[in-house]
């Protein structure tokens, strides 16, 4: 293994690491004490760990997850498997190894859901971010996005883990614990989405200027950024007229924008938020991405 793979691949395991630490840090501090729903097979934990206390949550999310990562060796490839693999054990074994040297005292129901929603949404999606699932609803979801592309992770899992809410709740006896898991899982979809996509802070510029060259000579050599050139007409006039399209990151507005109003004190610019750019400068396409 050459070097540079070598620490793509230390990096990798190591933010899975931390996502896996942090999802059972989090799961522990806030849902059993606060009898908050947990969807998935976690979930699933729960309810048979409340009627048989013998049985840890993180061992049964351990020994059902098998078959499942046995559909996830054929669909979705080794490395997924491994790090999955990796992840779910890491995850489970923080799951029962934090109760034994942490208490954690129930708090306000509310600020429980919201933040540990969110803190396991952090942590998924640092996790899925490396190509990694932590098992269960997770995995199936993963597998679920194969067929259904479009449809976000965090929107996925809100879906699949919401059957077990329900379940949850009906084995503590209170109608409080699905409410309360329903807030929380609602919160883990924005944030894993967030994590996954919402951090692109890629713009797209459309730029309708008398001085289409010098501006893009300008933008290609002060900000290494390529320009297209759109021929438009204008509405109202009817003259010709071109339409400058260019692809830049979040940091770049204010240099884009300076520039432009130097070159063409009229230029008419539009700036908008670009979900996803692919590309030379961007980033990659993956066939089996999220």
């Amino acid at each position: 293994m050459n070097k540079p793979v070598l620490s793509d691949t230390l990096k990798c395991y190591f933010w899975i690491t931390v996502g896996s630490i942090l999802y059972g840090f989090a799961f522990d501090w806030f849902y059993p004490p606060n009898q908050i729903g947990y969807g998935g097979i976690t979930g699933v934990g729960q309810v048979v760990n409340a009627f048989l206390p013998a049985i840890p949550i993180g061992t049964f999310v351990l020994v059902v997850n098998i078959p499942l990562f046995i559909l996830g060796w054929k669909f979705l490839g080794g490395h997924l498997l491994i790090s999955s693999l990796y992840s779910m054990a890491l995850s489970s074994v923080a799951v029962d190894v934090f109760p034994l040297f942490l208490d954690f005292q129930p708090m306000d129901s509310m600020l429980a859901a919201v933040c540990g929603g969110a803190l396991i949404g952090l942590a998924l999606g640092l996790i899925f971010a490396q190509g990694a699932t932590t098992g269960g609803t997770d995995l199936i979801a993963r597998l679920v996005k194969l067929k259904l592309s479009w449809v976000s992770m965090g929107k996925m899992l809100l879906v699949i883990d919401m059957a077990v809410v329900v379940l949850v709740a009906l084995a503590f006896g209170n109608i409080k614990t699905a409410l309360y898991g329903f807030i929380a899982q609602v919160v883990c979809a924005y944030v894993t989405d967030l994590v996954l996509y919402g951090l692109d802070t890629s713009k797209v510029a459309y730029i309708v200027t008398a001085q289409p060259r010098a501006i893009t000579d300008a933008i290609i050599q002060q900000l290494d950024r390529g320009v297209t050139i759109l021929h438009g007409e204008g509405g109202y006039s009817g003259e010709e007229k071109q339409v400058l399209l260019c692809a830049f990151n979040q940091k770049q507005i204010v240099p884009l924008k300076r520039l432009v109003h130097q070159l063409d004190p009229e230029a008419f610019l539009i700036v908008c938020n670009a979900h996803e750019v692919l590309g030379l400068g961007f980033r990659r396409y993956q066939q089996d991405g999220l």
